[in-house]
């Protein structure tokens, strides 16, 4: 399992689930005691994104992890 720390807009929500829906794994955001889904739009849509959000997945897609590495957050 792979979990990394990104931080998110209301704007990327959508190019988020977007790429996160061609990869063929789960792919959980969360942060404190909420997790979601992050092929769903609504779930994702619905978390504070003053916070930093964990995804958690478990497989590998380049354009997934391009996108990542692009909102990380330093830890």
């Amino acid at each position: 399992m792979v979990v990394k720390t990104i931080r998110l807009t209301p704007d990327g929500v959508k190019n988020f689930v977007n790429v996160a829906s061609k990869c063929d794994f789960d792919i959980d955001v969360s942060y404190n005691r909420y997790i979601v889904d992050g092929k769903s739009f609504l779930g994702v849509y619905g978390l504070d994104f003053n916070r930093p959000l964990k995804v958690a997945y478990n497989g590998y897609n380049a354009e997934f992890e391009e996108l990542l590495k692009a909102l990380s957050v330093a830890c």
